[in-house]
């Protein structure tokens, strides 16, 4: 993204009277970490959110993966709204309700596949939430990590359609939920809630091209990717001091 096409995008946000800006967590506003806890918050960051918060005629939305004890852990004391598990979760005007009903028991079936994998790849992990289970393989030797990834998906296949689930082979995590849940979705409810008359969303990885494909034919919206990879987005920024640059300029 070059300095015409940021000086549009300020351009395009000032204008607006009813503004969404969505944001990914991790690999977007904060860089991937060994362990999902480690990757915490700036400070920085924080107080640009804090800022654009307080924008006028401003809805930031947090939307992530994760689940939402774990990133209202991370941003729950700003007076941010949150949509965690991709959909499964969402945080408005401080309080969280659930957006599916879905009682786990497929994960009985699921658990003992990925623990089995962990057991072959070493320093990999799962990690257990409300309405997912995702299986880490980022620590892991790369080569042996993403081999026993192709081969876990492989395994997955039937039995996700057998419990009509989904998978998704995001950045180093291999993350199986129910079909329900889609940041796609996700953002389809929030904006048919409202006439926003700007929207811009930012994201890294693959669970956000169902964002930015529901966004792709809004003409109010502009999405942008984080690094590398082909994409949906409009638009790429390198990395995760790009986007914190990008929003301090929204801000001011």
């Amino acid at each position: 993204m070059n300095n015409l096409i940021k000086e549009e995008l300020k351009k395009k946000y000032r204008n607006a009277t009813d503004k969404l800006i969505l944001l990914d967590y991790d690999g977007t506003l904060v860089d991937f970490a060994p362990l999902p806890e480690k990757a915490i918050p700036t400070e920085k960051l924080l107080d640009v959110l804090a800022k654009l918060i307080a924008k006028p005629q401003t809805k930031v939305m947090i939307i992530s993966g994760r689940g939402y004890q774990d990133i209202d852990r991370l941003l729950g004391h700003l007076p941010i709204n949150i949509i965690a598990e991709h959909g499964a979760m969402m945080k408005e005007n401080g309080v969280w309700k659930k957006q599916i009903i879905d009682n786990g028991s497929w994960k009985n079936k699921i658990l003992p596949i990925l623990n089995r994998m962990t057991l072959t790849c070493p320093n990999s992990f799962i990690e257990e939430k409300h309405f997912s289970l995702t299986w880490h393989y980022r620590n892991a030797e790369s080569e042996s990590g993403y081999s026993h990834s192709r081969a876990l998906i492989y395994i997955l296949e039937t039995t996700i359609n057998e419990y009509s689930l989904k998978m998704l082979d995001g950045n180093k995590v291999v993350e199986i939920m129910t079909k329900e849940l889609s940041k796609g979705i996700a953002v389809k409810n929030l904006v048919e809630q409202n006439k926003y008359d700007y929207i811009l969303a930012i994201g890294d990885d693959k669970t956000d091209e169902e964002m930015f494909e529901y966004l792709s034919h809004n003409a109010n919206a502009d999405s942008v990717k984080v690094g590398e990879g082909n994409t949906l987005a409009k638009y790429k920024l390198d990395n995760v001091n790009k986007v914190i640059s990008l929003l301090e300029q929204l801000s001011q």
